[in-house]
This record gives structure tokens, C-alpha cells and sequence, in this order.
């Protein structure tokens, strides 16, 4: 395995950590960022971004992406595609593993974002968990298909908004309440290819003739049946540290006061999961470690 060794090392490429190598290299100092999968985050998945300033008439999550390539590109920030695997405390820095790399780094940013809860007390045969999906943005070409969504968030009407466009969309929500933005609600509602059913429990998925599956729910009027193409688990997310060694889990309130250690965007954010909040962070995180590097 290749040994690298970096000063500032930066841990996801969404809004947060891309803001941070941005400013970073606006000061002229080098630092690494690194992705897993694409730059975007879950802004990808985005129907329709209405409140980033800069775009009076909105602007699609897929096209704002876009563009903040376009800017990393230009900038000369190159993005090191390779997943962490374990990230620790040793000899006063910081050992990075991944996928293709051993690295060193004086410094760390984690801007790593949320992982979905997944859909565990669902019945879903191990046959047809290839249908099941936490995140969008890779069905956003399909047309013609039957879509179930499982939430009641800002995340599950956002997403049924969004495919509903080429394909018909199913919300599933288990209570009375809706817990989204009334604008995404009113929205759906009227979209004639979004079908909202509340009180509404999945009970039974199995093989389906015509779709991938067929769901059995039940509702407050009997059991309904859903023939649906995918199912996507919209229930809520939490901050993606999965990589982060024991050690390094007890020193982070002390790396983070020396300004060692940064955790931005959504990874820290818990409810306030706005993109205009994680670039934010990530600017403030590059201004703190500018002032840093001036006196070391």
C-alpha cells in the first residue's frame, strides 16, 4: 500500500469539505481532499435547492453540483477518490487508512456527512435488497417506473418530488403527521403522479411478476397492495464516523479545542442540514486553520 503523508487532510468532498479545500487554496495552502463516492453529497439528491443565495429562481441539487465541479476544477483541487477505512491518533498525528493509501496528516478535517438508518425492522428478503435504495441521485434517470418511498420528512417529499417527474411515486407514512416543510407537502399533494398515504404500515414484501415487488401494507381501512419497481428508505440519518478508531473517539472534544481536529457540515449539524450551513462551516474551517498556519 502507497505511504503519503499530507499537512491538512480533508474527509469528504460535499459542500462543507469542498468549501474548505476551496479557501484553502485560495491561501495557497495545499491540503487533501478526499471522496468516497462523488463531490455533491447528499446535494445531489435534490429536487429543487430554493434557498442558496445566488439563484432567485432556484436551481436543481444535480445542476448546483455541477458547477461546484466545475469550480474545483478550475481552482486546480484535485479530489482523491478512495473510501477511509480507519482513521487514528498516533504519535502526536493523524494515520489515515484507505481503500489505495497509508497517509500522515498534521491536521484533519471530517466533513464526512450522514449515513441513512437503514430499514432494518422491515421485512425485506436477502432476494430483493438489490431493489432497495437509501439515496436517489443513480435512479434519477429512470422513466416509467413505480417508485415507493418510505418517511414522512423534508427527505422522503423532496426525493418523491424529484422522481415523480418521469416516474409515479408512493409515500408511505407510518403516522398521521407529516414532518416536512408545509411547501413540500402542498407540492406533493397536488402532483398527480405522488400518491400519499398516511396511517399506512408496510407489512409484507415479496417477488412480484409485473415489478420487482410487490408491498403489502396496512392501513386504517384494511391492507392495500403496492407493485413498485424500487424502495427507498427516507426514516431519517445520522453523522458517518464509522472509520474513526476508539482512540480517536476519546480525544475529539481535545483535538478539536487545539484546532487539530475539525468536524464540519453535517456530520456535526444534527438537525440544521442546509448546504448554505455546511459551506459555512467549511469556510470558517479554512479561515481558523489560515490563522494557524501564520503562526506555526
Amino acid at each position: 500500500m502507497l505511504n503519503m503523508n499530507t499537512n491538512i487532510a480533508i474527509i469528504g468532498a460535499g459542500p462543507a469539505g469542498l468549501t474548505t479545500a476551496l479557501q484553502l487554496k485560495r491561501y495557497g495552502i495545499e491540503a487533501t481532499l478526499i471522496e468516497k463516492d462523488q463531490v455533491g453529497g447528499l446535494l445531489r439528491n435534490a429536487n429543487w435547492v430554493e434557498n442558496y443565495p445566488g439563484f432567485p429562481r432556484g436551481i436543481t441539487g444535480k445542476k448546483l453540483v455541477n458547477l461546484f465541479k466545475q469550480q474545483l476544477k478550475l481552482a486546480g483541487v484535485i479530489v482523491e477518490k478512495t473510501s477511509v477505512t480507519q482513521l487514528d491518533w498516533e504519535d502526536n498525528g493523524f494515520r489515515l487508512q484507505s481503500d489505495k493509501f497509508s497517509m500522515q496528516a498534521r491536521i484533519v478535517v471530517i466533513a464526512s456527512g450522514t449515513k441513512p438508518l437503514l430499514l432494518k425492522s422491515y421485512p425485506i428478503p436477502v432476494a430483493l435488497q438489490g431493489y432497495v435504495h437509501y439515496e436517489i441521485y443513480h435512479l434519477q434517470n429512470e422513466v416509467g417506473k413505480i417508485i415507493t418511498i418510505i418517511g414522512a420528512g423534508d427527505a422522503a417529499f423532496d426525493y418523491a418530488l424529484n422522481l415523480s417527474r418521469k416516474n409515479e411515486v408512493h409515500i408511505l407514512n407510518l403516522s398521521q403527521e407529516h414532518k416536512c416543510l408545509s411547501l413540500l407537502y402542498e407540492r406533493s399533494l397536488q402532483n398527480a403522479n405522488i400518491h400519499y398515504h398516511n396511517n399506512t404500515k408496510l407489512h409484507s414484501i415479496s417477488p412480484c411478476e409485473q415489478k420487482n415487488m410487490l408491498l403489502e401494507c396496512q392501513t386504517l381501512s384494511g391492507m392495500i397492495k403496492i407493485e413498485t419497481d424500487y424502495l427507498i428508505g427516507a426514516i431519517g440519518r445520522e453523522p458517518y464516523l464509522d472509520y474513526l478508531s476508539e482512540q480517536l473517539f476519546g480525544k475529539i472534544d481535545q483535538l478539536r479545542k487545539c484546532q487539530r481536529l475539525y468536524l464540519i457540515g453535517d456530520v456535526t449539524n444534527d438537525w440544521y442540514r442546509q448546504v448554505s450551513i455546511a459551506i459555512g462551516d467549511g469556510m470558517m474551517a479554512a479561515m481558523k486553520i489560515y490563522q494557524q498556519e501564520r503562526l506555526t
